[in-house]
């Protein structure tokens, strides 16, 4: 509720001028109010919105850093219920090396507790931290995701280089006994560093413009993993996401950075803490908003389940930012020509990425794909390419169809069992397709729209075009270009020709196969597919013509 943050502002305030010998700033509590020996030196979010709630704009927005933030899946990534599935799915393929799975797979998802377990040289136990039906009762510090003292004390070195990828990041060493600085992009007056090191007792506020720097998002969101033999032998390095490198390799790297999009800034100067905050010019809002309306979906349809701690109008706002967002910022669609054949018609359409990485990026179970109609004069439809199935499947999808099989990319559509999906397909060691990242070595296919830029020719392997997209000369930095050509029997005309874009966050195959884990985590996430299963997709775009 957020009457919880209300009494960690009293907290805070109550601890002002209060000796750091009374306070134990050598020390840190966890869920539980237990002591944990020095060096761990995370604070959970409470600590934080205390103060930096109660924000709004001048015409009276909330903007509240603790509020936007508690709605997103950084705050939401340990509880998020596919990241658990596929974390079970994986130590269940591969159990020889569940441990070190768990370990590499809590860095970025819950990161305080990681890094504290990997400074004290212990293992991460992920289950144990909140087994299924107990969350509320797990660990305050698991429950909190990416929590803010984590990417505020990042430390400038090595970002946005190899050394830091895979959340192998920096963290500021303490300035003074255990006073370690939390960075933020402003520069911070006396008073006020005071007053935080005082309600955190351990946190001095310090300008650090890293936390402006796409290398510190693209620390954590540039993830190696490593495809592992039957005895957990490491086989292949395989570059599973990233949006990073992408990113560089567009026109983007020097117009916008991750937080320019993901994080909208203010357009006005407001205070950025609700203690005699000060107007500050560009603030950015914590909704790191981007692409995955089913797992806030699932936030909020199971918050019980899942102890979902954002407020039900906290959530459906996430949800309305994340809508609006990939209907207005992702991508745009044209058909540039329609021509009339001895058979029917004859339609290009051109698929446009506007956003500053592949379209999709990152996780692989993401998809997004063109769903053409032709309806003639009387609104009948005479052909159809690309249509949504109940379940989520796609019609004529053969990977939908059949875990072994794929869609290929095309530069010409001439059947309603065809259909245009721009999506990475995985390969195991030999040769096959798989949903398993741990099996997977490489790409059999990958078509994601590319960004303004990108030039595929020059793309190293890490992010290069893979499949029939690499030698089509449609497919480019400006867009895919797809050809349809429709017969339309005995219909007659004009005929409308309507093209939409669709996208999945998570693909029927990548949600299904998981199906034959038997274990809670992956079950519970199948049954929660199925029940959102009509709304796992959103069209991101469309055009319409008439011939």
């Amino acid at each position: 509720m957020r009457l919880r943050w209300r009494g960690a502002a009293v907290l805070g305030l109550v601890l002002i001028g209060v000796p750091a010998t009374l306070r134990g700033n050598s020390q840190t509590e966890n869920a539980k109010g237990d002591k944990t020996p020095p060096g761990t030196f995370f604070r959970t979010s409470e600590r934080c919105v205390a103060c930096h709630n109660g924000l709004k704009t001048s015409s009276g927005e909330d903007i509240s850093i603790g509020f936007e933030w508690s709605a997103s899946i950084m705050a939401n990534s340990s509880r998020d219920p596919y990241w658990q599935g596929s974390v079970r799915r994986e130590s269940m393929d591969h159990p020889e090396s569940k441990q070190a799975i768990e370990d590499e797979c809590s860095i970025c998802h819950m990161p305080a507790v990681r890094m504290s377990d990997r400074d004290a040289g212990r293992h991460t136990q992920v289950f144990s931290r909140f087994p299924l039906q107990k969350f509320p009762k797990g660990d305050r510090a698991a429950a909190d995701g990416v929590t803010c003292s984590v990417c505020h004390q990042i430390d400038k070195s090595g970002l946005g280089t190899d050394a830091t990828f895979v959340g192998n990041v920096v963290f500021a060493k303490p300035v003074q006994n255990d006073v370690r600085p939390e960075y933020g992009p402003f520069d911070i007056d006396k008073g006020h560093q005071t007053v935080m090191h005082s309600s955190t007792a351990t946190y001095l506020p310090t300008r650090g413009d890293q936390v402006r720097d796409a290398g510190l998002c693209g620390s954590c969101h540039t993830l190696y993993t490593a495809a592992l033999g039957p005895k957990g032998e490491k086989v292949a390095k395989f570059p599973e996401q990233m949006p990073f490198q992408e990113w560089q390799h567009s026109d983007y790297a020097t117009k916008q950075t991750c937080q320019d999009c993901h994080m909208p800034v203010v357009n006005e100067a407001v205070a950025i803490t609700a203690l005699y905050g000060p107007p500050r010019e560009g603030m950015h809002r914590h909704v790191f908003v981007g692409s995955n309306f089913v797992i806030e979906g699932m936030l909020q349809d199971h918050r019980d389940e899942l102890a979902t701690e954002a407020q039900p109008d906290e959530m459906d706002a996430a949800m309305r930012r994340t809508a609006e967002f990939l209907k207005t910022q992702a991508a745009k669609v044209t058909i540039t020509r329609v021509d009339a054949t001895p058979n029917g018609l004859a339609a290009d359409v051109h698929v446009e990425n506007l956003g500053g990485h592949k379209l999709p990026t990152a996780y692989p179970s993401r998809r997004a794909w063109l769903h053409l109609t032709v309806t003639d004069s009387k609104g009948r439809v005479v052909f159809e390419s690309g249509a949504l199935n109940p379940d989520g499947s796609i019609v004529g999808n053969d990977n939908d169809e059949d875990p072994l099989k794929f869609e290929p990319h095309y530069r010409e559509i001439t059947n309603s069992q065809e259909v245009e999906i721009y999506e990475p397909i995985l390969k195991d060691s030999e040769g096959k397709v798989t949903t398993g990242l741990l099996h997977a070595v490489g790409y059999l296919k990958d078509n994601r729209l590319l960004p303004h830029g990108f030039d595929k020719a020059t793309a190293n392997n890490d992010i290069a075009v893979t499949g029939g997209a690499a030698n089509d000369p449609g497919f480019t930095d400006s867009g895919s270009s797809v050809r349809y050509v429709v017969s339309t029997g005995n219909a007659t005309g004009p005929f409308q020709v309507q093209a939409e874009l669709w996208f999945q966050p998570i693909g029927f195959r990548w949600a299904h196969n998981l199906a034959s884990y038997k274990a809670d985590e992956p079950q519970r996430m199948v049954r929660y597919y199925e029940a959102a299963a009509r709304k796992s997709a959103v069209m991101l775009a469309k055009a319409e013509a008439t011939r």
